[in-house]
């Protein structure tokens, strides 16, 4: 199997299970202010963002298996960092703000777009 399939299936499987931390946003906000959860709607963010993500990946690596290896990280990269921003904001919005965490943003969105762009070429000129 695809390698963008496989990496894909966990992502939606890791959307899938976060699913559980959605289920104590609503039934026990308490238990995730104990935790230190401040913003639980970035949990659900990421829980939306980690399926798609996952979607995305299963899709392009059953549409394009012999897609070049820089497009294949690029994508992988992307689509694993950009949900994962969700979760330091569900702690601490203000993050938001700092220098680092703006740097490795930007950077992702420019990784997934690149492999976006790239995948879609490379679909077009198969």
């Amino acid at each position: 199997m695809n390698v963008l399939t496989q990496v894909g299936l966990c992502l939606l499987a890791f959307g899938a299970l976060s699913g559980w931390v959605v289920v104590l946003r609503t039934e026990y906000p308490e238990l995730l202010r104990r935790v230190g959860v401040k913003s639980p709607r970035r949990l659900l963010q990421a829980h939306i963002d980690y399926i798609i993500m996952g979607v995305i990946l299963i899709a392009v690596g059953t549409a394009l298996p012999d897609l070049a290896t820089w497009n294949r990280i690029a994508l992988i990269v992307g689509t694993f960092v950009n949900p994962t921003l969700f979760l330091p904001l569900a702690f601490r919005e203000d993050w938001s703000k700092a220098i680092l965490y703006r740097v490795v943003t930007v950077a992702s969105f420019a990784t997934m777009s690149v492999g976006a762009v790239g995948a879609a070429i490379a679909g077009l000129s198969a």
